[in-house]
């Protein structure tokens, strides 16, 4: 086991703003995932869920017409012209849309300076591994030829998918990752230890995503489980978790074997904070100042 500073560990701790406004925003989590509506629909409650992040005023949004890249792109006023953002978005490879992540990722991309596309890769259990890995690194290596240095993003399940096509491509320049989920085997102690301070995943439903995404293919392969396969070569990493999390050691987990392999790993844990809080940024200073931190991770490294 590495020593926490040879992982470059920051723990930021939360402000007394956020400690008042947490019991409000867990009671929000808690009345909308246990409404009929979000039982009897889950894709179109998770839609919804991620478009209470607002949009940023600065930038534009408008649908990709490269068909390399299907999805949506944000593009903000002030942008380093000859750099872009690839966004993978979380739903535990189930649930989720670009539409949907138009709030959250306009955040970034205003931040972040950078025009960003958001990917709109296959969905399980319609469509199982590899087709969203193979059409996610499509689009890294074509951005990456089109732009020249191109950063990669993701959250939760598009987190593991931004590990899993680091692991394909060496294209990308820097990525970010919140809240990874990086072990379908589900090892990690954190599944079961953190379950009662989780506020918005569940095992089982984990457990049931995991199975259509991985389809025929074992969950042992790093394709699935980018922890269980660190590659010879990844671009600076920031990872960002929160200590409430039952995928805080898939976080920690990766970060520990990529350091271990010599690689530039930051993780950043974000004390008393749930899955993604990242989205949360109307209510939570620590939701804005992890963007802000990431956003300055992509452009210190994206600049050299």
């Amino acid at each position: 086991m590495l020593e926490e500073s040879m992982l470059h560990t920051e723990v930021v701790p939360l402000s007394r703003h956020d400690r008042d406004a947490m019991p409000g925003l867990h009671d929000m989590f808690s009345r909308f995932w246990s409404s009929p509506s979000a039982k009897a629909s889950p894709r179109v409650a998770y839609d919804a869920f991620l478009a209470m992040t607002p949009l940023a005023q600065d930038v534009a949004l408008h649908p990709s017409s490269d068909p390399l890249v299907p999805g949506w792109i944000c593009a903000p006023e002030n942008l380093v012209g000859d750099q872009v953002l690839l966004y993978l978005h979380g739903g535990a490879y189930v649930l989720g849309t670009a539409p949907a992540y138009r709030g959250f990722v306009s955040q970034i991309a205003s931040r972040a300076r950078r025009t960003t596309f958001i990917l709109e890769y296959p969905l399980a259990p319609e469509t199982a591994l590899p087709a969203a890995l193979e059409l996610a690194a499509a689009a890294l290596d074509h951005l990456a030829y089109r732009f020249g240095k191109v950063g990669v993003v993701g959250d939760s399940a598009g987190g593991g998918l931004t590990l899993a096509t680091l692991a394909r491509t060496r294209k990308a320049t820097a990525a970010v990752v919140f809240s990874p989920w990086t072990d379908l085997t589900f090892s990690g102690a954190s599944m079961r230890a953190r379950a009662a301070r989780e506020r918005l995943l569940d095992e089982a439903m984990l457990r049931s995503a995991a199975r259509g995404y991985v389809g025929s293919t074992s969950a042992h392969d790093p394709r699935a489980s980018p922890m269980l396969g660190i590659p010879d070569h990844l671009p600076p990493l920031l990872i960002q978790v929160g200590s409430e999390e039952i995928v805080y050691d898939d976080a920690v987990g990766y970060a520990q074997r990529a350091r271990a392999a010599g690689h530039d790993v930051t993780l950043q844990e974000w004390t008393d904070m749930h899955h993604v809080f990242q989205l949360n940024v109307e209510q939570l200073e620590g939701a804005r100042h992890a963007l802000d931190t990431a956003a300055a991770f992509l452009d210190e490294h994206m600049e050299r």
